[in-house]
């Protein structure tokens, strides 16, 4: 499965330039591809995959009441990028609504920054790393009733779950360690999220066909989600707060 969407990217991303060439044909006399006069191919569909990136910020600081706190003091204020990627897998289709079914996704980020001698702001002469590695399985809900019935290339979504953190503090000589306790953990707690997604199949619906025949791709999408995750512990404060609030944006296959 993971072959046919690694195929499917370099496809998909030409849609909307196809989509131009296909305008073309079409004005000089060119195959008409509209959906009411070509053969109608769809594979079987139980699967959807994302690939996504975003800015991140972990809410470490939000348990101090000064500020700065000690991320900021080390890290900064900026944002850092984080990469992801989600399986889902489509259960049950509610008639007239969409898809609901389990997700399970992955995603990662890293930051670095100049060490702090110990209870000072003083600038040790090492640098010091982060990396937190947050991953959440949610039921996932699909709205996709616009485009399957009414041909609006919408698809609002929506994400809840739980959520799991790996994460790592290091430095030059390698795990951080503080009073004798290592400078590494996981944090957990809720996760929920919610996005829009635009079908890039009326762009070209010629190539959407060829990309579904060849390599089982039943839709392409471009998504825009916004997502939360309040690794605390349920509430308990003690955990790290590795979670974060952010936006991603990336593309999505159902499969």
């Amino acid at each position: 499965m993971i072959r046919r969407v690694a195929a499917a990217i370099p496809v998909a991303l030409l849609l909307t330039s196809s989509a131009a060439l296909a305008q073309t044909n079409d004005a000089t006399g060119g195959a008409d591809w509209r959906r009411g006069e070509r053969p109608v191919y769809q594979s079987p569909q139980s699967w959807a995959f994302e690939v996504r990136l975003g800015p991140y910020k972990p809410q470490i600081d939000q348990e101090f009441g000064t500020s700065p706190g000690p991320y900021e003091r080390i890290f900064g204020n900026s944002n850092r990028v984080f990469i992801g990627a989600e399986l889902d897998y489509q259960l049950l289709r509610i008639p007239f609504v969409g898809t609901i079914g389990p997700g399970v996704a992955w995603q990662y980020t890293k930051m670095s920054g100049t060490a702090k001698k110990r209870g000072t702001d003083t600038n040790a002469s090492e640098t010091t790393g982060l990396w937190i590695m947050p991953m959440y399985l949610a039921a996932v809900l699909r709205v996709d009733v616009l485009a399957r019935e009414l041909g609006v290339p919408l698809v609002p979504y929506g994400k809840l779950g739980v959520g799991y953190a790996l994460w790592k503090a290091s430095n030059d000589l390698g795990t951080s360690s503080y009073d004798g306790v290592a400078g590494k953990g996981h944090s957990y707690g809720l996760h929920y999220a919610g996005g829009l997604a635009l079908e890039l199949d009326p762009f070209d619906r010629r190539s959407a066909a060829q990309l579904d025949e060849s390599v089982g791709i039943n839709h392409s999408y471009l998504f825009f989600e916004l997502m939360r995750s309040n690794l605390d512990g349920f509430g308990s404060n003690n955990q790290m707060r590795v979670g974060a609030s952010t936006w991603s944006m990336g593309m999505a296959f159902e499969i």
